[in-house]
């Protein structure tokens, strides 16, 4: 660089880069850096001496003084101004004020700020049912005045629902009331299951902590205003409020539970979940997948028999479901937790949905 330098008065800056392999970028943002020789900047102090209208030293250091002072210590310049303009004191301009402080190196939030705490992002595997289960509180409106709110707990790796109910308030204890019926008609066991929710009053309440501890389960919760650390629960609330027969308003708690009930047992027995291979969440939560899906793969064997030339280069494979959901999956290079292990199997046993909200005679049928 140093000859390129050198050489480029002479046969000119192409020439020289290219005779010394210097690329030109390189060369002329050497060049423009500052010289050895060009004096610094003067200091933001000196500019304010040397100025005619500056302050003396003494002005100075009791402007200072102001500012540190227990009174104005934790004030703006300018409401220091203003007060001080009410007393019938004049120092300094409030520009002033802040050139000194900044000479001081104290120009910054005078106030004492609350400092939030850092909260992690939450990253949970899920490899099989009952490892991971996400819960969260909705809204149904009803006639005017009226909510009613919906509990849901999902499971995170099948979209099964596990449990729900319909009540008229959101409580701690309504919820750990549902957890724990959850937890029994699973059949969980100790130290296997990890629960995620959001931040709301019933999630972070001290008796559903509690709860957890005695059951021996991990919780996890959301970032604040994070709307994506609990996914699969809001996707399973759209999938209810789009539904086609879903109402506008409910007229009662009675018409709400009514509702719930056949649209939570079509859920989970007969939609095609597009997260799950478009199984239907019973199938994959109680092991019935390989079943299914060579069902499946025969139809396609079938088919391709029969009109290979309708499929473009090999004969179709059925599409299955992920072996891994994630609730924020780590980014490249990070390293993964250790992928927890069931310890019970339901061995394709179909077990009821719990709901602790008893069905009406007239419970309406959701359609297919």
């Amino acid at each position: 660089m140093v000859a390129a330098v050198e050489l480029a008065p002479k046969v000119g800056v192409k020439a020289a880069c290219e005779a010394m392999k210097v690329a030109r970028a390189t060369f002329y943002r050497r060049s423009l850096r500052r010289r050895p020789s060009e004096a610094p900047e003067a200091p933001r102090k000196a500019t304010i001496s040397s100025s005619p209208r500056a302050l003396s030293d003494g002005e100075r250091s009791t402007a200072l003084e102001v500012l540190r002072s227990e009174r104005f210590v934790d004030k703006a310049p300018r409401q220091i101004h203003a007060e001080l303009l009410d007393e019938g004191t004049y120092i300094c301009s409030p520009r002033t004020f802040y050139r000194i402080l900044q000479g001081e190196l104290e120009v910054r939030e005078r106030r004492h700020q609350r400092r939030h705490p850092v909260y992690a992002k939450p990253e949970l595997l899920a490899t099989a049912p009952n490892l991971l289960w996400s819960w969260d509180i909705t809204k149904l409106r009803g006639l005017k005045g009226f909510w009613y709110h919906l509990y849901v707990i999902l499971d995170v790796f099948s979209r099964y629902v596990v449990g729900w109910m319909v009540a008229p308030r959101e409580r701690a204890q309504l919820a750990e009331r549902l957890i724990t019926q959850a937890c029994l008609k699973q059949s969980i066991p100790a130290k296997q299951l990890t629960i995620h929710a959001d931040r709301g009053a019933a999630m972070t309440s001290k008796s559903v902590t509690e709860l957890m501890v005695d059951l021996s389960i991990t919780k996890s919760h959301s970032r604040p205003q994070v709307s994506n650390d609990n996914p699969y629960s809001e996707a399973q609330f759209k999938t209810l409020k789009y539904h086609p027969t879903f109402p506008d308003r409910f007229g009662c708690l009675e018409d709400a539970k009514a509702y719930c009930g056949p649209f939570f047992s079509w859920y989970n027995n007969e939609h095609c979940h597009s997260g799950i291979a478009y199984l239907t969440p019973a199938t994959v939560h109680y092991g019935r997948v390989d079943q299914v899906l060579q069902l499946r793969q025969q139809t396609l064997d079938e088919a391709y028999l029969r009109a290979p030339h309708r499929f473009s280069s090999r004969p179709p494979l059925v599409q299955r479901p992920p072996a891994e959901v994630w609730i924020n999956p780590p980014s490249a290079g990070t390293t993964q937790p250790p992928r927890a292990q069931p310890t019970g199997d339901h061995g394709g046993e179909t077990r009821p949905l719990l709901c602790l909200s008893p069905l009406s005679s007239h419970a309406m049928k959701v359609p297919k």
